[in-house]
């Protein structure tokens, strides 16, 4: 059974409830968590209230540097401990859990590497005042943090607020929690005082909504759905607590005529079924020049087709999804599909040995989905590729934007004008051109716009939004 880890301490929820385990690629219980509520979160911040007042917020930055660096080497240290935990409990093929894992470690270092570097400003003003600006802490930050990647989503977000000088109290997901705590566990070995890190678990409707609530929460990071996002901040408006929020996305590829398809194709795939599609960036929208559209659509058929998924530690292309109902979700899209006419052009294969009750879907390529199908506009969340063609580069920004979302955009041009055109109207919070996702960019800033969210994280813009600006005037004589 797993417990709360609070003030470097493992500790059973004061409700005395447990929530059940599930391995997604069988559909069986293996292990127990801590159904948290309130006083649980009452507990968690007031063990970092006073980390923060008596240990972490004295910390010089170049101490809190240090042991971010040691963090990041005892995750590696722990790297293929650490992706078996999440291999488990996420259902994430074995090259996944262990991209997670390092990718987790490159966060804590990164930002290990920029708590000395968070300046300020002096402001040019009358000669008789001297102004200048610092940032601060806000002081304990709350993380309500996803299913689908629990180790990468804690290291951007947790990384970048203590390296800005908070303390956090940490929500993750009720269908994918194991690894923070052992993670929160490593870094009270490396020496992280009691009260920096702290893991509540449970249900969102109880631990989440308490942590959004509560007085002595001063920041609040979540990824999730708007939806949910929408709540949160509705809790957060309440007392005023400033929100980070990422929502999710139904990013576009856009494919031009004269692209490098030979370039373009493995990417296009592999945006749509890493982690089997669970994912907020995936590229779920594939927008063609309609002179190429049946060629690439052929060449992305057979490439569908050679696609294998099955249970994790099988490690191919995908394994399953979380959870049940999020299968029952993506059957749902393909049930609207074939009931409105939109033709599927390939599937993949689940191989004939993947165990009984897992939650596995075939990545599916669908066509000419119209722009206003749910299809298009809905976040699937899973391995669903809706294919649609476009006439002019006009039409193409056009169909990019015509979502509630704005996180992730591709652009698959030679054309240099073009790319530079078409990126600056695409309203996103990223674009690549000539790739996707740049080799996961733990230095480049990430969020959205529109329905996507607001505020950044990751990179050193994501230390701005774990700050506060105070200003500062002096006058002389």
């Amino acid at each position: 059974m797993q417990l709360h880890y609070i003030a470097n301490a493992s500790v059973p929820s004061l409700s005395g409830k447990t929530i059940a385990v599930i391995d997604p690629s069988d559909g069986q219980q293996y292990d127990e968590i801590q159904r948290g509520n309130a006083e649980d979160i009452d507990h968690a911040v007031q063990a970092a209230r006073l980390c923060y007042q008596n240990v972490w917020g004295k910390l010089p930055p170049v101490e809190r540097s240090r042991l971010l660096m040691k963090l990041s080497a005892k995750v590696l240290e722990h790297a293929d401990e650490l992706a078996a935990i999440e291999q488990r409990d996420c259902g994430k093929p074995t090259k996944q859990a262990k991209a997670d894992a390092a990718a987790l470690a490159r966060y804590f270092e990164f930002y290990a590497g920029a708590c000395d570097k968070l300046h300020g400003e002096t402001i040019p003003y009358p000669q008789e005042f001297s102004v200048l600006t610092w940032r601060e802490p806000h002081g304990v930050t709350g993380h309500i943090v996803p299913w689908n990647y629990p180790m990468q989503i804690f290291g951007r977000c947790v990384g970048g607020a203590l390296a800005a000088g908070n303390v956090c109290v940490v929500k993750p997901s009720e269908d994918a929690c194991l690894s923070l705590i052992r993670v929160a566990q490593l870094a009270a070995d490396v020496g992280f005082p009691a009260g920096a890190i702290n893991i509540v678990t449970g249900y969102g409707h109880e631990v989440g909504d308490a942590l959004a609530r509560h007085p002595g929460v001063d920041h609040i990071s979540f990824t999730g759905s708007p939806r949910i996002g929408t709540l949160i901040e509705q809790a957060a408006a309440e007392r005023h607590c400033p929100c980070t929020m990422e929502l999710g996305g139904k990013s576009p590829q856009i494919v031009f005529a004269d692209a490098d398809l030979d370039a373009a194709i493995p990417t296009i795939i592999n945006a749509i079924i890493q982690n089997s599609g669970q994912t907020c960036s995936a590229g779920s929208r594939l927008l063609v020049e309609r002179s190429i559209y049946e060629t690439l659509l052929a060449r992305l058929a057979s490439a569908f087709e050679a696609l294998r998924v099955g249970s994790a530690t099988m490690d191919l292309d995908l394994g399953p999804l979380i959870r049940q109902t999020q299968q029952q979700r993506v059957w749902d899209f393909l049930s609207d599909a074939h009931n409105d006419g939109i033709s599927i052009v390939a599937q993949g294969q689940i191989v004939d040995d993947a165990p009984e009750g897992g939650y596995y879907q075939a990545p599916t390529l669908l066509r000419d989905v119209p722009v206003d199908h749910r299809l298009a506009q809905e976040e699937v969340f899973g391995p669903v590729l809706s294919s649609m063609a476009f006439d002019t580069e006009e039409e193409a920004i056009q169909m990019a934007n015509a979502t509630e979302f704005g996180l992730v955009a591709g652009i698959w041009t030679r054309d240099g004008g073009r790319q530079f055109r078409v990126a600056k109207r695409l309203r996103s919070g990223q674009v690549f051109i000539n790739n996707y996702g740049a080799a996961g960019g733990v230095e480049l800033p990430f969020g959205g716009v529109k329905s996507s969210g607001h505020g950044r994280e990751k990179g050193f813009e994501a230390l701005y939004g774990f700050t506060t600006l105070k200003t500062v005037a002096i006058r002389h004589g």
